[in-house]
């Protein structure tokens, strides 16, 4: 009874990791549309990325105890297939600056996603060994990872407006990871109940400040404040532009009144 109820925990965790991994598929058509980046910042991706990785790791034989961790594999290969194909429609379309930016990002990701396995492999000879050291760097890349909404949940706070904070986005992140505690926990795996012991209450944190500002009117942004927010990007050059001929038609208006005087 136990383990089918791992088991089912684990095909409920996959169903809501793939609807967190699949959320930014809307930003990315979006980019591939207008050719453009337009300021979008890819951290969150590459994060992404080297928690799959290493988990992926993690589950497999080589590291758990045969196929214990067979969820945790799926769910994380699929994530690295669509990370990857995040982060190269991100390196097509940004600038030379930017392409230099993601490299510097990835490619240390890589070395040490390679470096660990190395030495879980050939260093480590048993899978208890091999659980802890795997674990705790994929638990530093978790709390990374969930941790990196923390700037917008600071813009919320400071706006007091959540445009910047997708109701989905934030109830997917809630649901993948209430579930995978609930399944590290049954599997009696710190490493895969611990970064989600950080990740729940900062999920209901975002959930919570979301209901309490839903309600409130968009406040204006300045955009060199807000160059990455995506939703107020056209809306933003919208005003910018109104703003601008208001001003024009202001200093025709003085230089008349001074040219009377």
């Amino acid at each position: 009874m136990g383990e089918r109820l791992r088991l089912a925990v684990g095909v409920m965790g996959n169903a809501a990791s793939m609807l967190l991994y699949a959320a930014p598929m809307l930003t990315f058509s979006r980019v591939m549309k207008k050719k453009n980046i337009e300021g979008f910042t890819c951290v969150p991706y590459v994060l992404a990325l080297f928690n799959c990785c290493l988990y992926t790791w993690y589950g497999l034989p080589i590291v758990s105890y045969k196929w214990e961790n067979f969820p945790v594999i799926t769910i994380n290969g699929i994530g690295i297939l669509l990370e990857v194909s995040f982060i190269l429609i991100y390196f097509w379309f940004s600038s030379t600056k930017g392409k230099k930016e993601v490299a510097k990002m990835v490619v240390p990701i890589i070395l040490i996603c390679v470096a660990t396995g190395i030495i879980s492999t050939f260093v480590f000879h048993e899978h208890r060994r091999r659980k802890v050291f795997v674990g705790s760097i994929g638990l530093v890349a978790s709390i990374a990872m969930y941790a990196s909404p923390l700037v917008v949940v600071r813009q919320v706070i400071k706006t007091k407006s959540v445009e910047f904070m997708p109701f989905y986005l934030s109830l997917f992140s809630f649901l993948a990871s209430g579930l995978w505690m609930a399944y590290g926990l049954l599997s009696h795996d710190l490493f895969l109940a611990s970064p989600n012991l950080v990740g729940t209450p900062l999920c209901i944190l975002q959930l919570i400040l979301y209901f309490k500002y839903r309600k409130n009117p968009v406040n204006e942004l300045e955009p060199q404040k807000w160059p990455d927010l995506e939703y107020n990007d056209d809306k933003l050059k919208q005003e910018f532009k109104l703003e601008e001929k208001k001003d024009q038609s202001m200093l025709v208006v003085t230089e008349n009144l001074s040219t009377k005087t």
